[in-house]
């Protein structure tokens, strides 16, 4: 899949009820080495926040666990930076109360910085 293709799907991902990680995850499954139910489960407590807590951000979360799936872990802090410089934050709660881009959006961008890394 090209890097436009990732978007839609983690984006049409997140319309039908991923949270924002599984949703950048699973845009990804094609390049995991586990299967999608797998890496939905794996995924599923990092939405929201980090199970509802609003800390980390859920589309921050699914950059690290791809990197880390296909080894490219090195890259993990960039695409944090990356993310953090973008849209001011990383934490979910301060990025939702800030307005600035909702959830859709930010699960987009969060697919599209992987496919220029990975």
């Amino acid at each position: 899949m090209n890097k436009q293709e990732r978007i839609a799907q983690a984006r049409t991902l997140h319309r039908q009820g991923c949270n924002c990680c599984q949703a950048v995850v699973m845009a990804y499954a094609d390049c995991l080495p586990i299967d999608g139910q797998n890496a939905m489960n794996v995924a599923a407590p990092f939405g929201r926040g980090l199970a509802g807590t609003r800390e980390v951000c859920g589309c921050v979360s699914g950059m690290a666990m791809v990197c880390g799936l296909t080894g490219h872990t090195a890259d993990t802090r960039t695409l944090i930076e990356k993310f953090r410089e973008s849209n001011g934050d990383i934490v979910c709660g301060r990025l939702l109360a800030s307005g600035k881009k909702p959830c859709p959006e930010l699960v987009a961008e969060a697919a599209g910085f992987l496919a220029d890394t990975i």
